[in-house]
Protein backbone atom coordinates (compact mmCIF):
# COMPACT_ATOMS: atom_id res chain seq x y z
CA UNK A 1 0.00 0.00 0.00
CA UNK A 2 2.74 2.43 1.01
CA UNK A 3 4.79 1.55 -2.07
CA UNK A 4 1.79 2.26 -4.31
CA UNK A 5 1.25 5.64 -2.67
CA UNK A 6 4.93 6.53 -3.05
CA UNK A 7 4.86 5.46 -6.70
CA UNK A 8 1.77 7.59 -7.30
CA UNK A 9 3.36 10.68 -5.74
CA UNK A 10 6.66 10.08 -7.53
CA UNK A 11 4.90 9.81 -10.90
CA UNK A 12 3.02 13.04 -10.28
CA UNK A 13 6.25 14.81 -9.37
CA UNK A 14 8.06 13.41 -12.42
CA UNK A 15 5.37 14.59 -14.84
CA UNK A 16 5.23 17.98 -13.17
CA UNK A 17 9.02 18.32 -13.23
CA UNK A 18 9.16 17.65 -16.97
CA UNK A 19 6.38 20.16 -17.68
CA UNK A 20 7.85 22.93 -15.51
CA UNK A 21 11.38 22.34 -16.81
CA UNK A 22 10.24 22.49 -20.43
CA UNK A 23 8.20 25.66 -19.80
CA UNK A 24 10.98 27.48 -17.94
CA UNK A 25 13.60 26.31 -20.46
CA UNK A 26 11.52 27.68 -23.34
CA UNK A 27 11.23 31.05 -21.60
CA UNK A 28 14.97 31.16 -20.93
CA UNK A 29 15.75 30.05 -24.48
CA UNK A 30 13.53 32.78 -25.90
CA UNK A 31 15.08 35.49 -23.72
CA UNK A 32 18.63 34.38 -24.46
CA UNK A 33 18.04 34.00 -28.19
CA UNK A 34 17.40 37.75 -28.42
CA UNK A 35 21.12 38.24 -27.80
CA UNK A 36 21.86 36.79 -31.23
CA UNK A 37 19.67 39.11 -33.28
CA UNK A 38 22.80 41.04 -34.29
CA UNK A 39 24.38 37.85 -35.60
CA UNK A 40 21.29 37.00 -37.62
CA UNK A 41 21.09 40.47 -39.20
CA UNK A 42 24.77 41.36 -39.63
CA UNK A 43 26.44 37.98 -39.94
CA UNK A 44 23.86 36.07 -41.95
CA UNK A 45 23.35 33.40 -39.27
CA UNK A 46 21.04 30.73 -40.70
CA UNK A 47 18.30 28.92 -38.78
CA UNK A 48 20.34 25.75 -38.26
CA UNK A 49 23.34 27.60 -36.84
CA UNK A 50 21.04 29.75 -34.69
CA UNK A 51 19.30 26.72 -33.16
CA UNK A 52 22.63 24.98 -32.59
CA UNK A 53 24.14 28.04 -30.94
CA UNK A 54 21.21 28.65 -28.60
CA UNK A 55 20.82 24.93 -27.90
CA UNK A 56 24.41 24.67 -26.71
CA UNK A 57 23.62 27.20 -23.97
CA UNK A 58 20.79 25.15 -22.48
CA UNK A 59 22.83 22.60 -20.44
CA UNK A 60 24.42 25.50 -18.58
CA UNK A 61 20.99 26.95 -17.73
CA UNK A 62 19.61 23.54 -16.75
CA UNK A 63 21.97 23.46 -13.76
CA UNK A 64 19.96 26.39 -12.39
CA UNK A 65 16.53 25.57 -13.83
CA UNK A 66 16.24 21.98 -12.54
CA UNK A 67 16.66 22.74 -8.78
CA UNK A 68 14.14 25.57 -9.03
CA UNK A 69 11.77 23.40 -11.07
CA UNK A 70 11.79 20.57 -8.52
CA UNK A 71 11.07 23.13 -5.79
CA UNK A 72 8.07 24.51 -7.70
CA UNK A 73 6.72 21.04 -8.40
CA UNK A 74 7.19 19.84 -4.81
CA UNK A 75 5.44 22.89 -3.35
CA UNK A 76 2.59 22.65 -5.86
CA UNK A 77 1.81 18.94 -5.53
CA UNK A 78 2.27 18.62 -1.77
CA UNK A 79 0.18 21.75 -1.25
CA UNK A 80 -2.47 20.31 -3.57
CA UNK A 81 -2.48 16.98 -1.69
CA UNK A 82 -2.82 18.83 1.60
CA UNK A 83 -5.75 20.92 0.33
CA UNK A 84 -7.39 17.77 -1.10
CA UNK A 85 -6.79 16.03 2.27
CA UNK A 86 -4.83 13.27 0.55
CA UNK A 87 -1.85 13.67 2.89
CA UNK A 88 -4.14 13.68 5.90
CA UNK A 89 -5.50 10.29 4.84
CA UNK A 90 -1.98 8.98 4.22
CA UNK A 91 -0.83 10.18 7.65
CA UNK A 92 -3.90 8.65 9.27
CA UNK A 93 -2.89 5.39 7.60
CA UNK A 94 0.35 5.48 9.57
CA UNK A 95 2.72 7.21 7.13
CA UNK A 96 5.14 9.61 8.79
CA UNK A 97 6.35 12.93 7.38
CA UNK A 98 9.60 11.26 6.36
CA UNK A 99 7.73 8.48 4.55
CA UNK A 100 5.53 10.98 2.75
CA UNK A 101 8.64 12.87 1.70
CA UNK A 102 10.42 9.87 0.17
CA UNK A 103 9.07 10.36 -3.41
CA UNK A 104 10.28 13.97 -3.50
CA UNK A 105 13.61 13.02 -1.93
CA UNK A 106 14.07 10.20 -4.45
CA UNK A 107 13.43 12.68 -7.24
CA UNK A 108 15.92 15.09 -5.68
CA UNK A 109 18.60 12.38 -5.44
CA UNK A 110 18.10 11.59 -9.12
CA UNK A 111 18.52 15.30 -9.94
CA UNK A 112 21.70 15.47 -7.85
CA UNK A 113 23.18 12.68 -9.96
CA UNK A 114 22.04 14.31 -13.18
CA UNK A 115 23.35 17.64 -11.89
CA UNK A 116 26.83 16.16 -11.47
CA UNK A 117 26.68 14.79 -15.02
CA UNK A 118 25.75 18.27 -16.25
CA UNK A 119 28.31 20.19 -14.19
CA UNK A 120 31.29 17.88 -14.70
CA UNK A 121 30.84 16.55 -18.23
CA UNK A 122 27.99 18.03 -20.29
CA UNK A 123 28.23 21.76 -19.48
CA UNK A 124 32.01 22.13 -20.06
CA UNK A 125 31.76 20.35 -23.41
CA UNK A 126 28.64 22.17 -24.64
CA UNK A 127 29.73 25.57 -23.37
CA UNK A 128 33.12 25.19 -25.02
CA UNK A 129 31.42 24.36 -28.32
CA UNK A 130 29.13 27.36 -27.84
CA UNK A 131 32.03 29.73 -27.20
CA UNK A 132 34.02 28.43 -30.16
CA UNK A 133 31.04 28.71 -32.48
CA UNK A 134 30.19 32.18 -31.20
CA UNK A 135 33.80 33.28 -31.62
CA UNK A 136 33.97 31.91 -35.14
CA UNK A 137 30.76 33.68 -36.15
CA UNK A 138 31.88 36.99 -34.70
CA UNK A 139 35.47 37.05 -35.87
CA UNK A 140 35.74 34.71 -38.84
CA UNK A 141 35.27 36.90 -41.90
CA UNK A 142 33.97 33.96 -43.90
CA UNK A 143 30.71 34.44 -41.97
CA UNK A 144 30.35 38.12 -42.82
CA UNK A 145 27.20 39.15 -44.64
CA UNK A 146 27.74 42.43 -46.49
CA UNK A 147 24.52 44.43 -46.12
CA UNK A 148 23.50 46.52 -49.07
CA UNK A 149 23.13 50.28 -48.68
CA UNK A 150 25.23 50.37 -45.49
CA UNK A 151 28.86 50.78 -44.46
CA UNK A 152 29.96 47.37 -43.15
CA UNK A 153 32.90 47.39 -40.74
CA UNK A 154 33.94 43.80 -41.32
CA UNK A 155 37.16 44.05 -39.30
CA UNK A 156 39.36 46.62 -37.64
CA UNK A 157 40.46 49.03 -40.34
CA UNK A 158 38.26 47.57 -43.09
CA UNK A 159 35.01 49.23 -44.17
CA UNK A 160 32.98 48.11 -47.19
CA UNK A 161 29.94 49.70 -48.80
CA UNK A 162 27.71 47.77 -51.22
CA UNK A 163 24.96 49.52 -53.17
CA UNK A 164 23.06 46.40 -54.21
CA UNK A 165 23.17 42.61 -53.87
CA UNK A 166 21.76 40.40 -56.58
CA UNK A 167 19.90 37.13 -55.77
CA UNK A 168 22.90 35.11 -56.99
CA UNK A 169 25.24 36.89 -54.52
CA UNK A 170 26.85 39.40 -56.87
CA UNK A 171 27.80 42.77 -55.34
CA UNK A 172 27.12 45.98 -57.26
CA UNK A 173 28.53 49.45 -56.59
CA UNK A 174 31.34 48.59 -54.18
CA UNK A 175 33.42 51.01 -52.12
CA UNK A 176 36.07 49.62 -49.77
CA UNK A 177 38.39 51.56 -47.46
CA UNK A 178 41.49 49.88 -45.99
CA UNK A 179 43.27 51.61 -43.10
CA UNK A 180 45.01 48.59 -41.58
CA UNK A 181 48.48 49.96 -42.33
CA UNK A 182 49.08 53.35 -40.78
CA UNK A 183 50.13 55.80 -43.50
CA UNK A 184 49.21 53.33 -46.23
CA UNK A 185 45.45 53.80 -46.36
CA UNK A 186 43.70 53.36 -49.68
CA UNK A 187 40.20 53.23 -51.15
CA UNK A 188 38.80 50.84 -53.74
CA UNK A 189 35.84 51.53 -56.01
CA UNK A 190 34.39 48.93 -58.36
CA UNK A 191 31.32 48.42 -60.50
CA UNK A 192 30.78 44.87 -59.31
CA UNK A 193 32.29 42.05 -57.33
CA UNK A 194 31.68 38.89 -55.36
CA UNK A 195 32.76 37.47 -52.03
CA UNK A 196 34.67 34.22 -52.05
CA UNK A 197 35.69 32.03 -49.14
CA UNK A 198 39.11 30.45 -48.98
CA UNK A 199 41.05 28.52 -46.35
CA UNK A 200 42.93 31.71 -45.49
CA UNK A 201 39.72 33.70 -44.98
CA UNK A 202 37.28 35.86 -46.92
CA UNK A 203 38.21 37.66 -50.13
CA UNK A 204 36.31 40.06 -52.39
CA UNK A 205 36.93 39.86 -56.13
CA UNK A 206 36.40 43.32 -57.62
CA UNK A 207 35.74 43.98 -61.31
CA UNK A 208 36.19 47.21 -63.32
CA UNK A 209 37.27 49.75 -60.76
CA UNK A 210 40.10 51.81 -59.38
CA UNK A 211 42.42 51.97 -56.38
CA UNK A 212 43.01 55.40 -54.84
CA UNK A 213 45.71 56.26 -52.31
CA UNK A 214 46.92 59.60 -51.01
CA UNK A 215 50.55 60.27 -50.05
CA UNK A 216 50.55 62.75 -47.17
CA UNK A 217 54.25 63.50 -47.59
CA UNK A 218 54.01 64.58 -51.24
CA UNK A 219 50.29 65.46 -51.16
CA UNK A 220 49.78 63.42 -54.31
CA UNK A 221 46.84 61.23 -55.22
CA UNK A 222 47.66 57.91 -56.87
CA UNK A 223 45.00 56.34 -59.06
CA UNK A 224 45.22 52.79 -60.41
CA UNK A 225 42.56 51.38 -62.75
CA UNK A 226 41.96 47.63 -62.87
CA UNK A 227 39.71 45.11 -64.57
CA UNK A 228 40.07 42.60 -61.76
CA UNK A 229 41.32 43.05 -58.20
CA UNK A 230 41.47 40.62 -55.27
CA UNK A 231 40.82 42.40 -51.97
CA UNK A 232 42.10 40.53 -48.92
CA UNK A 233 39.98 41.29 -45.82
CA UNK A 234 42.23 39.56 -43.31
CA UNK A 235 42.83 41.86 -40.34
CA UNK A 236 46.33 41.94 -38.91
CA UNK A 237 44.98 43.19 -35.57
CA UNK A 238 42.03 40.84 -35.39
CA UNK A 239 40.64 40.58 -31.89
CA UNK A 240 39.80 36.96 -32.41
CA UNK A 241 43.43 35.86 -32.64
CA UNK A 242 43.53 34.48 -29.10
CA UNK A 243 40.31 33.53 -27.34
CA UNK A 244 39.98 33.87 -23.58
CA UNK A 245 38.70 30.64 -22.04
CA UNK A 246 36.03 31.03 -19.39
CA UNK A 247 36.00 28.77 -16.30
CA UNK A 248 32.75 27.08 -17.33
CA UNK A 249 34.24 25.64 -20.53
CA UNK A 250 37.19 23.96 -18.80
CA UNK A 251 37.11 20.42 -17.42
CA UNK A 252 37.85 19.69 -13.77
CA UNK A 253 41.24 18.29 -14.78
CA UNK A 254 42.09 21.48 -16.66
CA UNK A 255 40.96 23.65 -13.76
CA UNK A 256 43.01 21.63 -11.25
CA UNK A 257 46.19 21.72 -13.35
CA UNK A 258 45.87 25.33 -14.48
CA UNK A 259 48.62 27.81 -13.66
CA UNK A 260 46.80 30.83 -12.25
CA UNK A 261 49.86 32.99 -11.63
CA UNK A 262 49.16 35.58 -14.31
CA UNK A 263 45.55 34.76 -15.11
CA UNK A 264 42.96 37.51 -15.00
CA UNK A 265 40.22 36.73 -12.46
CA UNK A 266 42.07 33.72 -11.04
CA UNK A 267 39.55 33.43 -8.19
CA UNK A 268 36.77 32.55 -10.64
CA UNK A 269 38.74 29.56 -11.91
CA UNK A 270 39.38 28.31 -8.37
CA UNK A 271 35.82 28.71 -7.19
CA UNK A 272 34.47 27.01 -10.34
CA UNK A 273 35.70 23.64 -9.07
CA UNK A 274 33.81 24.01 -5.79
CA UNK A 275 30.74 25.42 -7.55
CA UNK A 276 30.49 22.28 -9.70
CA UNK A 277 30.89 19.99 -6.68
CA UNK A 278 28.38 21.83 -4.49
CA UNK A 279 25.72 23.17 -6.85
CA UNK A 280 24.07 19.81 -7.74
CA UNK A 281 23.12 19.40 -4.08
CA UNK A 282 20.99 22.55 -4.27
CA UNK A 283 18.21 20.39 -5.77
CA UNK A 284 18.10 18.46 -2.50
CA UNK A 285 18.24 21.71 -0.53
CA UNK A 286 15.25 23.18 -2.39
CA UNK A 287 13.22 20.00 -1.85
CA UNK A 288 13.94 19.98 1.89
CA UNK A 289 12.92 23.64 2.13
CA UNK A 290 9.59 22.82 0.43
CA UNK A 291 8.94 19.70 2.53
CA UNK A 292 9.94 21.19 5.88
CA UNK A 293 7.83 24.29 5.23
CA UNK A 294 4.69 22.43 4.14
CA UNK A 295 4.84 19.33 6.34
CA UNK A 296 6.15 20.76 9.58
CA UNK A 297 3.47 20.33 12.25
CA UNK A 298 -0.14 19.35 11.66
CA UNK A 299 -2.00 19.95 8.40
CA UNK A 300 -4.36 22.91 8.33
CA UNK A 301 -6.04 24.55 5.34
CA UNK A 302 -5.96 27.98 6.94
CA UNK A 303 -2.24 27.99 7.51
CA UNK A 304 -1.18 26.47 4.19
CA UNK A 305 -0.96 29.78 2.31
CA UNK A 306 1.46 31.13 4.91
CA UNK A 307 3.55 27.98 4.62
CA UNK A 308 3.74 28.28 0.83
CA UNK A 309 4.82 31.92 1.14
CA UNK A 310 7.40 30.95 3.75
CA UNK A 311 8.77 28.22 1.46
CA UNK A 312 9.09 30.70 -1.44
CA UNK A 313 10.86 33.27 0.74
CA UNK A 314 13.26 30.65 2.11
CA UNK A 315 13.96 29.33 -1.40
CA UNK A 316 14.72 32.85 -2.63
CA UNK A 317 17.04 33.44 0.31
CA UNK A 318 18.70 30.07 -0.33
CA UNK A 319 19.38 30.86 -4.00
CA UNK A 320 20.67 34.33 -3.10
CA UNK A 321 22.87 32.80 -0.41
CA UNK A 322 24.45 30.35 -2.87
CA UNK A 323 25.18 33.08 -5.41
CA UNK A 324 26.57 35.37 -2.69
CA UNK A 325 28.80 32.61 -1.34
CA UNK A 326 30.17 31.85 -4.81
CA UNK A 327 30.80 35.55 -5.47
CA UNK A 328 32.50 36.03 -2.10
CA UNK A 329 34.67 32.93 -2.56
CA UNK A 330 35.81 34.17 -5.99
CA UNK A 331 37.12 37.34 -4.34
CA UNK A 332 38.46 35.71 -1.17
CA UNK A 333 39.51 32.05 -1.35
CA UNK A 334 39.29 31.68 2.43
CA UNK A 335 35.49 31.90 2.10
CA UNK A 336 35.30 28.82 -0.18
CA UNK A 337 33.88 26.53 2.60
CA UNK A 338 30.95 28.94 2.78
CA UNK A 339 29.69 27.51 -0.52
CA UNK A 340 29.30 24.05 1.02
CA UNK A 341 27.87 25.43 4.28
CA UNK A 342 25.15 27.41 2.50
CA UNK A 343 24.34 24.55 0.11
CA UNK A 344 24.09 21.83 2.77
CA UNK A 345 22.39 23.79 5.58
CA UNK A 346 18.78 23.35 4.31
CA UNK A 347 19.43 19.63 3.78
CA UNK A 348 20.61 19.09 7.35
CA UNK A 349 17.96 21.34 8.93
CA UNK A 350 15.19 19.86 6.77
CA UNK A 351 16.20 16.28 7.56
CA UNK A 352 16.20 17.07 11.30
CA UNK A 353 12.78 18.75 11.03
CA UNK A 354 11.21 15.81 9.17
CA UNK A 355 12.80 13.29 11.54
CA UNK A 356 11.50 15.13 14.62
CA UNK A 357 8.06 15.27 13.01
CA UNK A 358 8.18 11.51 12.50
CA UNK A 359 9.20 10.92 16.12
CA UNK A 360 6.39 13.14 17.42
CA UNK A 361 3.84 11.32 15.23
CA UNK A 362 4.96 7.91 16.53
CA UNK A 363 4.73 9.08 20.14
CA UNK A 364 1.27 10.47 19.48
CA UNK A 365 0.19 7.18 17.90
CA UNK A 366 1.60 5.23 20.83
CA UNK A 367 -0.25 7.43 23.32
CA UNK A 368 -3.46 7.05 21.35
CA UNK A 369 -3.04 3.27 21.20
CA UNK A 370 -2.29 3.15 24.95
CA UNK A 371 -5.37 5.19 25.78
CA UNK A 372 -7.51 2.86 23.74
Amino acid sequence: MINRISSYVFLQLAVGLVMVTVAVTCVVWLSQSLRFIEMIVNRGLNAGAFLTLTGLMMPNFLTIILPIAIFIVTVFFYHKMIMDRELMVMRAAGMSSLSLSKPALAMAIALVGFGYALSIYIVPASYKMFREMQWDIRYNLSNVLLREGAFNEVAKGITIYVRNRTPDGQLLGILAHDSRIKGGEYTLMAESGAMIRTKEGARVVLSKGNRQSFDKKTNQLSLLYFDRYLFDMKSENKVGGVRFHEPRELTLSELNNMDLTNVRGAGKFTVEIHRRLALPWSAMGFVFIALASLMGGSFSRRGETKRVIMAIVLAGAYQAGILSAISAAAKQSALTPLIYVVTLTPIIVGLIALTLGTVKLRKRQQLTAGGV
